[in-house]
């Protein structure tokens, strides 16, 4: 069997067998980088070098029983927003080309402490303002379903690294729908935990309010030992919180019997494309099947959902970026006049078209005049969205929505439209609005070969329940990678194979 092919799990489990070496695991995924990134283009940063002196350490520490983790020596790639120390961190944007962190963000930290092996940093939407993939200042990513269509957003890069075999599992942050909804379009598995779960330290903010760095992997298993990986309190992050019920693996069970499932009719209406709607609707036959209770119901404020988010993540993004001014770190433009014609020059030249729109629609919010009319609005919307699912939990475990209106579109057909691209985050924003975990599970196929991500959202601190019926339904198929990343492995001549060796008994 080819390395490249098992989880993050399999493969930590091969590792700690003494099956497979973590340097043979580490050169698998960087021949796959190599093959892979002139057509995909995952990736901003590869460190080689790091990652081998990285692999043999952590093979050390395994063979010292140092390291016992189930994700020890397993390769990864971080999303380029996190900060880590002495490996370029750009967010995909002109004004960080020249960063380098002097620290690790806590859950970069986390994932080391566990043993993982980070081989780069990839691309993503320019300080995380897309949903395509497309506004990187180091070029577009590529669908590995189909190179012709996007991968989506903003944690494009992550999604397909991990679809393609360039990495065993990534980090993403989901602001809005971005570890979801790119989910979905490359047919892997991610999930946004409760608001406060994983530290934000060293996470490049977008809207402070509603970041979430979360995991993407290739099942539901690989996801709940990330995610229990990188969760811990962190007195560095005000918005951290204390949780006791974090062993998220011990949820990995198929009985799903008296689960109660909510489906929003608001979700599944006008807008959602059809091939999408059976395709979920017979994802969740799957789990009534499975002893799960499935019902309709009404959820409400659904309309109102994009534009308090775009106000208020526009509101806190002028806020954050304000600090980008190229006074002490980050871009300077090369000539100007003065402090203020610098500031102008290089914010000008250092931020590309959708993150100007966003910061000049956010300081508009802000403004005198229109703060109370907009904002203050925006923020009693969201407390009303809040409620109105703190009413539909009160019945329900899960609801279950789509992660996005359609299957991938083709390369630059958002971009000609920004406000569709707006309203291709309907199904995902809401979740970030009122702090709750969301899990997106491959589901199936459109008429074209591309992905249909299922949704499932659950309350506050209740990311077992997602996981719990993740797996359950995920028990129901066989995992199915796109064709492009084994015939990549092939294209490379480094088909990298293990051959299982028996394990000796106890007795012996």
């Amino acid at each position: 069997m080819r390395i490249l092919d098992l989880t993050a799990m399999e493969l930590g489990k091969k590792i700690k067998a003494g099956e497979i070496g973590v340097e043979e695991a580490t050169a698998a995924a960087l021949a796959q980088i190599k093959a892979a990134e002139p057509k995909v283009h995952a990736f901003v940063t590869v460190d080689e070098e790091k990652a081998m002196v990285r692999a043999r350490q952590v093979q050390e520490q395994i063979s010292k029983g140092q390291l016992a983790g189930p994700l020890a020596g397993v390769p990864a790639a971080i999303k380029d927003n996190m900060c880590t120390k002495g490996m370029l961190t750009t967010c995909s944007s002109r004004m960080l080309s020249n960063f380098v962190p002097s620290y690790t963000s806590e859950a970069v930290r986390n994932l080391e402490k566990a043993g993982a092996v980070i081989l780069g940093k990839t691309n993503m939407d320019e300080f995380a303002m897309g949903s395509t993939t497309e506004t990187s200042a180091y070029g577009e990513t590529k669908n590995p379903w189909n190179l012709e269509h996007v991968p989506g957003g903003s944690s494009g890069g992550s999604c397909a690294a991990v679809a393609v075999n360039e990495c065993f599992y990534a980090l993403g942050s989901d602001t809005g729908g971005s570890i979801r909804q790119p989910s979905s379009f490359c047919g892997v598995t991610g999930i946004k935990p409760t608001y406060g779960t994983v530290s934000r330290y060293g996470l490049i903010a977008y809207g402070s309010s509603l970041d979430q760095i979360g995991p993407i992997a290739k099942d539901v298993a690989d996801c709940a030992a990330v995610l229990e990986a990188i969760t811990s309190y962190d007195p560095k992050d005000s918005t951290s919180i204390r949780r006791e019920d974090t062993d998220f693996t011990s949820a990995l069970t198929e009985d799903v019997r008296g689960l109660r499932i909510g489906i929003p009719d608001d979700y599944f209406g006008e807008g959602l494309d059809s091939q999408v709607r059976e395709t979920i609707l017979a994802a969740v036959d799957v789990l009534r099947e499975k002893g799960a209770v499935v019902e309709e119901f009404h959820l409400s404020l659904v309309e109102y959902a994009i534009p308090a988010y775009y106000v208020i993540a526009s509101a806190e993004a002028s806020s954050n970026l304000a600090r980008f001014d190229g006074v002490k770190y980050g871009y300077r433009a090369q000539e100007y006049e003065g402090l203020h014609s610098m500031y102008k020059k290089s914010r000008s030249e250092g931020f590309g078209p959708e993150v100007k729109r966003r910061i000049m629609l956010g300081s508009f919010v802000l403004s005198s005049g229109y703060y109370d009319a907009y904002y203050l609005k925006a923020l009693r919307t969201k407390a009303l969205i809040k409620k109105a699912f703190d009413k539909a939990f009160e019945t329900y475990d899960i609801i279950v929505a789509p992660a996005s209106p359609a299957t991938a579109p083709k390369l630059g057909q958002s971009l000609c439209d920004p406000i569709q691209m707006y309203l291709g985050d309907i199904y995902t924003i809401s979740v970030n609005l009122a702090g709750l975990p969301g899990l997106t599970v491959p589901c199936g196929t459109d008429s074209n070969g591309l992905p249909i991500g299922m949704q499932l959202i659950g309350d506050c601190f209740q990311e077992k329940k997602l996981l719990q019926a993740g797996f359950a339904f995920e028990k129901s198929r066989c995992y199915k990678g796109p064709a492009l990343a084994k015939e990549l492995e092939q294209e490379s001549g480094a088909v990298f194979q293990y051959t299982s060796v028996p394990q000796q008994n106890d007795s012996q």
